[in-house]
């Protein structure tokens, strides 16, 4: 498939006027202006018409599959809110790839998500990034997992106070985290010790502390929902006793203590930003969020999370940073290029270079302008929209 006659945004190179985009197979084989076109290309054309070119766009953090549209409890499988810790638990045991978020996904120009639990555990389980199309979860999985959930804040508070279990303050969230990220450690120390000496003892299975091995080994990264600045300051001072690679989730008062995430040099998936303010820690929310991290030297993501934003209106989100003060670029990067870097999977997505994975969207103008259209979708060179 020969896309062409477009505004390309390759998200690693300068946007280019008038382009082409050229698929072969599952992989993006060139990207150029038009007069670099291959030559003697026969296969099938797409032709843009003038509008815009771009990479798949990556929602960071959404809670797609894992609760059902339109439906109450029974398709409610986002939060197991009835252990504080559960980092056992797998996303890709609760997705639905049949809800029709996936389709209305796809829609929109998202091609890749990372989804997983919600946020009523203060180590909630296992996030996975996947393709937006298929039939079973597992022919989407593009990582799995790719994060460990973890919550502070006012989630696990209200969840366990209406149980009359703890945790119920800030204090005691941070201690759950605290207590278990330290046998993790010790469990793991003990692994180690077994494979290099036969006759020290294997400990026995423990699913929890299986899971969060590779969390304080940093192998996997810890993605902190956080909203509050004390919050955010919590997440960096635990990350930094355990060695985590730490992402903050959510930040919405990032912009009061910037310096100190760019000083522990720590990405924040901001978002969502079309909700209310419908609990006391979003007080600060601000569209100028996202701009104001990234000016000073925040490595920024937007997510919807969904469905607290309906998916497809993740590109909206990045618009309505644009109008919080943020570059186009910057803003088209933070559903692409940066989305991708911060989750780990930029090898394969999030820009526009050959041999990387062929999501592509065809937009009709510029895919910040709400008036045009998504005209194609390609994800991994099938047409899926």
């Amino acid at each position: 498939m020969l896309i062409q006659n477009g505004v390309v945004h390759p998200m690693d190179a300068p946007v280019i006027p008038r382009g082409f985009v050229l698929l072969e197979g599952d992989k993006i084989a060139a990207v150029g202006p038009m007069e670099a076109l291959p030559a003697g290309y026969s296969g099938e054309v797409l032709d843009a018409e003038g509008g815009h070119i771009l990479p798949g766009f990556i929602d960071a953090h959404c809670h797609l599959g894992l609760f059902g549209d339109a439906l109450g409890f029974e398709a409610d499988d986002g939060n197991e809110s009835t252990d504080p810790c559960t980092p056992q638990l797998r996303a890709v045991d609760g997705v639905n790839p049949l809800d029709r978020g996936f389709r209305e996904a796809r829609e929109g120009g998202v091609t890749t998500v990372l989804t997983g639990p919600g946020s009523a555990n203060p180590i909630a389980g296992q996030f996975a990034a996947l393709k937006t199309d298929g039939r079973w979860v597992d022919e989407m999985v593009l990582k799995a997992p790719i994060a460990m959930k973890f919550a502070l804040g006012e989630n696990p508070k209200s969840v366990y106070n209406e149980r009359k279990e703890t945790p119920v303050t800030r204090m005691a969230t941070a201690a759950i985290i605290r207590e278990n990220l330290a046998k993790a450690q010790e469990y793991q120390d003990k692994q180690s010790k077994a494979e290099e000496d036969p006759d020290e003892d294997v400990p026995d299975y423990d699913a929890k502390l299986e899971a969060l091995a590779p969390v304080v080994t940093g192998a996997l990264p810890a993605h902190f929902h956080a909203h509050r600045a004390d919050d955010i300051a919590t997440a960096v001072r635990i990350s930094g006793e355990f060695g985590l690679k730490l992402v903050v989730v959510h930040g919405t008062e990032g912009y009061l203590v910037p310096e100190l995430l760019a000083q522990a040099n720590v990405p924040v998936i901001t978002g969502p930003c079309l909700t209310d303010r419908s609990k006391p820690e979003l007080v600060g929310q601000t569209l100028s969020n996202p701009a104001r991290l990234r000016a000073a030297g925040v490595k920024v993501a937007i997510c919807t999370d969904h469905p607290e934003t309906p998916i497809q209106y993740l590109p909206l989100c990045a618009a309505m940073a644009v109008r919080g003060g943020m570059e186009p670029e910057d803003a088209l990067a933070a559903i692409t290029r940066d989305a991708a870097e911060i989750a780990g999977i930029s090898k394969r997505v999030g820009t526009l270079t050959p041999g990387k994975d062929a999501d592509v969207v065809v937009t009709s103008g510029h895919p910040f302008d709400w008036n045009g259209e998504v005209r194609a979708v390609f994800l991994n060179g099938k047409r899926v929209r």
